[in-house]
């Protein structure tokens, strides 16, 4: 990126485009759902289900996945970011679930990830009785984290990636939410042998929070994969200077850096994942946390088809 890197004042930015995944306009969660949809298949499973916030590109790509795959999919939506308008209930990725033939339901609290797994599988007794066979993917952590094994094996894709361009990855910078697609990426360079810094810009919880989540999903992944635990307290580093006013709701920094973007590189990031990932890459440039010669790569991993949903939120940019 170096139109952007030139507006920052120098250095060596590159993206890695997982916004380009070729399934229902892209996104980190193919790569997780690959391994969700390999055991559902496994199962027998003819219907998918999944949890997530009203505007998730989780359950977009579940439920495109299940349309590919010719399964059912229902989706419960929670709500959690308050006082949102007609646009974020009705287009991007809402309108997408309903493209793709989603049953959706609904749940009312958006910080009770036990509930919403408690209710939907209460959903999948009814889908038992009525001759179904579902597959749930969880939202809470007291879960094996197999969605994560995506990003793992995407850490040697990126580092084949760097090696044939002819660059040694210094730094990886990519959003913090769930904690499946960090912990998985930062895993996995350990596990390669990469000493490459991994920086998770929170999205959801503040980083204190967050880096306990971090650490338990990479302990995981480490009993999954039959492999000692390779990532410890000084691995994992967060940022969440760019959080607020919180998760769903876009900042001055990340109305900025989407701007930026937009006109440097003609790149998309969204409001809720992306566009804060970028904005906390540019606040540890211009913080002086990245130096001019470290070869740094943003992960994006998509979520632009919430933007339409934000449309209100984002008029400031225009």
């Amino acid at each position: 990126m170096p139109r952007l890197a030139t507006q920052l004042g120098g250095g060596r930015l590159f993206v890695k485009r997982d916004d380009c995944t070729g399934l229902a306009l892209g996104g980190n969660k193919a790569r997780q759902l690959e391994f969700y949809f390999g055991r559902a298949q496994a199962a027998g499973a003819d219907t998918v289900m999944i949890t997530g916030a009203v505007q998730s590109n989780y359950v977009r790509m579940t439920a495109a996945a299940a349309a590919k795959l010719g399964m059912a999919s229902i989706v419960q939506l929670e709500e959690r970011v308050a006082g949102m308008g007609e646009d974020y209930h009705t287009s991007g990725n809402v309108l997408l679930d309903h493209l793709f033939g989603a049953d959706i339901r609904h749940y009312p609290d958006g910080e009770d990830e036990e509930g919403a797994d408690a209710s939907l599988a209460d959903i999948a007794a009814e889908v038992k009785r009525n001759g179904g066979t579902p597959f749930i993917i969880p939202l809470g952590p007291n879960h094996p984290p197999r969605g994560a094994l995506g990003y793992v094996v995407a850490a040697g894709e990126l580092l084949d990636q760097a090696r044939e361009m002819g660059i040694a990855m210094d730094v990886a910078v990519i959003p913090s939410g769930s904690g499946h697609t960090h912990a998985g990426l930062l895993f996995g360079l350990r596990m390669l042998g990469s000493s490459a810094r991994v920086a998770g810009i929170c999205v959801r919880r503040d980083k204190v929070v967050q880096r306990q989540r971090i650490l338990n999903l990479t302990r995981e992944i480490a009993v999954l994969l039959g492999r000692p635990p390779l990532v410890g307290d000084d691995d994992v580093w967060l940022v969440d200077d760019h959080l607020a006013p919180g998760y769903g709701r876009p900042g001055p920094t990340t109305l900025e850096a989407i701007k930026l973007a937009a006109r440097c590189e003609g790149l998309l990031v969204d409001p809720v994942y992306s566009g804060k990932a970028l904005a906390g890459l540019i606040g540890l440039i211009k913080g002086g946390d990245l130096l001019p010669e470290s070869n740094v790569v943003f992960v994006h991993t998509g979520g632009m088809p919430a933007a339409f949903a934000y449309r209100d939120l984002l008029a400031p940019l225009l």
